[in-house]
């Protein structure tokens, strides 16, 4: 559809293009209370105006061009003969050539000299060619030549931008209409965000394109290469293609200035101009102006060119990037559409934790590892922790309970995490790196004992969390999953003051209420802490669930559980262990 209507929709495409680009300048001057008409065919006026002065200069520079080629021959005949090989393999090449012609030429002069020749000599058979009438219309586009199209769309074009700016609330009302049912919220959105990101993109995209086009042909014509109007207008227009279209705009300029100057001087000279200029804009000005980026992928803008110049040609190639990143924005506010926003998209699409999950179950620790390190740059400790290994495991045992993955893949995923957490505890800790827990640091002589719950998951957070406590100054160890009894005894035989019970929900909740009452029943002297880590509702709900009286305090993250293990041994340095509870 898009193929066998471009008549149509090359032209709607440019018009909703130029339509962003013009409507900030619409609106400034409706600012000034100029009037919604008037100020649009005041901007398509300048517009046509700085168009037709550009185009007319910039054509009749190319047909200067094609009319002085002949002037250039002497310098392209020196130019390409300094890539010539050397002579000994020139003649090679020249024998081999025309042996080759007299291999071709055989079968001929065979056949002409055949029998069947001479009895059948070839006669001319004479044909006559008439054309139908033509009309006014192809009069004139006979007449027009090659630019008849191009003037026929850029006619509609103009048209089509007319009517949008003019009308574009009219517009918008019915596109929140026709996608509006029951999502008016999302479409609004949908639409804002487009308008806003389109026009500012677009507008700056327009100036930083205009600025480095002039740049580049002021540069041009202070090396001496003629028509350097033309060369800054292309260089203009094609930096719109991604990636190639600058390499191609100045490459016509250099093969100018091969033509017409001896030597490489100014071709170099040109390439440099390319270089710096390149440099700046790309690292400097448009990451300062508009982002690093468009918000799409580099594989996405490349398919996305490929795609619509096989559609459209090269106004397919220019439209490209605007047309993907409306596509992505569908994509991001349509939930049906969502799958574009993920192939188009340049954001993550998967979560640290998701990741480091996903890469052990692909058996890779070493890039979890890189994972868990990249995430360790911008991180402490305890949030590395609570924001990436502690969710992770969480995935784990939700495929492990529904028998998503099979038992040694589950080993590899906690052998492979419990020793990323062992080296991560032999680490040095600096005093800026992990304030939450340099604010807790106290050297108490308050023993602190962490019980697992129910599986190996909760083993591993338990390690994670004693890790925390010696790092605050507490004299913090933890036990290995086991049967419940070996733990009590443990347990009893640790000397601790305050346990704390490692739970990893959902599965592990209730055997932690279970192992909390037993805990108290056994040693009514010491202080309770249960971890249901990540716990959906935070401690109020997590407090219900395990209920009131088989514990002091209930946390659902690693500082929640610091804080609680600080207030119990600050209470147990201070006062009876009935009065703690109390």
């Amino acid at each position: 559809m898009l193929y066998f209507g471009r008549l149509i929709f090359v032209p709607l495409a440019l018009a909703l293009v130029i339509s962003f680009l013009l409507s900030p300048i619409v609106d400034l001057l409706e600012r000034i209370h100029f009037g919604r008409v008037p100020s649009v065919l005041t901007v398509l006026a300048l517009c046509f105006v700085l168009a037709a002065g550009v185009g007319w200069e910039v054509t009749r520079q190319i047909l200067d061009i094609t009319g002085h080629l002949g002037d250039y021959k002497e310098n392209l005949e020196q130019t390409i003969h300094s890539f010539h090989p050397p002579s000994t393999i020139g003649q090679a090449t020249a024998t081999v050539r025309e042996l080759n012609n007299e291999l071709v030429a055989a079968p001929g002069k065979v056949s002409n000299s055949s029998p069947d020749n001479k009895a059948h000599p070839s006669r001319p058979v004479q044909v006559q060619m008439t054309e139908a009438p033509s009309n006014i219309l192809q009069d004139v586009r006979a007449l027009l030549g090659p630019i008849a199209g191009p003037l026929e769309t850029a006619g509609i074009v103009v048209i089509f931008t007319a009517f949008m700016l003019m009308k574009r609330e009219d517009l918008r009302n019915r596109l929140i209409r026709l996608g509006g049912q029951g999502q008016l919220t999302v479409v609004t959105q949908a639409l804002d965000d487009a308008s806003h990101r389109l026009s500012r993109y677009l507008l700056l995209q327009f100036l930083v394109n205009a600025a480095y086009g002039s740049i580049f042909g002021l540069a041009v014509y202070l090396i001496g290469v003629p028509h350097a109007l033309l060369w800054g207008a292309l260089a203009a227009l094609l930096r719109l293609v991604p990636y190639i279209g600058t390499p191609i705009a100045t490459a016509f300029p250099v093969a100018m200035a091969l033509a017409v100057f001896p030597g490489w001087k100014h071709a170099a000279l040109i390439v440099g101009v390319f270089v710096v200029l390149e440099v700046i804009v790309g690292n400097f000005v448009e990451p300062w102006l508009y982002g690093a980026h468009t918000g799409i992928s580099s594989i996405a803008i490349l398919v996305a060119a490929v795609f619509w110049s096989v559609l459209w040609g090269p106004v397919g190639l220019i439209l490209s990037t605007p047309l993907t990143v409306c596509l992505m924005l569908v994509g991001r506010y349509v939930p049906h559409l969502s799958f574009l926003e993920v192939l188009l998209g340049d954001e993550p699409v998967l979560s640290p934790p998701q990741l480091f999950y996903q890469r052990l179950l692909a058996m890779d620790p070493d890039e979890a590892r890189d994972v868990a390190e990249a995430e360790m740059r911008d991180k402490s400790l305890e949030s590395l922790y609570e924001t990436v290994l502690i969710p992770a495991l969480g995935l784990a045992e939700e495929d492990r309970h529904t028998g998503a993955v099979t038992e040694r893949t589950t080993e590899f995923v906690y052998q492979s995490t419990r020793e990323l957490i062992e080296d991560l505890g032999e680490r040095p800790i600096s005093e800026d790196e992990n304030a939450p827990i340099q604010a807790l640091r106290k050297g108490s002589p308050v023993e602190v004992l962490c019980v697992p719950a129910r599986d190996e998951a909760d083993e591993l957070v338990g390690t994670m969390f004693s890790q925390l406590l010696v790092q605050a100054g507490y004299n913090a160890s933890h036990l290995a999953i086991g049967a419940v009894e070996d733990m009590l005894r443990q347990a009893g035989e640790s000397g601790c003051t305050v346990v704390c019970v490692s739970a990893l929900p959902p599965a592990a909740v209730g055997q932690a209420r279970s192992l909390c009452k037993r805990l108290r029943s056994r040693f009514p002297e010491l202080s309770l802490v249960i971890g249901l880590w990540g716990f959906s509702g935070g401690v109020p709900k997590a407090q219900e669930r395990v209920g009131a009286g088989c514990t002091d305090a209930v946390a659902t993250t690693l500082s929640e559980a610091l804080l609680q293990v600080r207030r119990l041994s600050e209470l147990c340095e201070r006062s009876p262990s009935a009065e703690v509870r109390s």
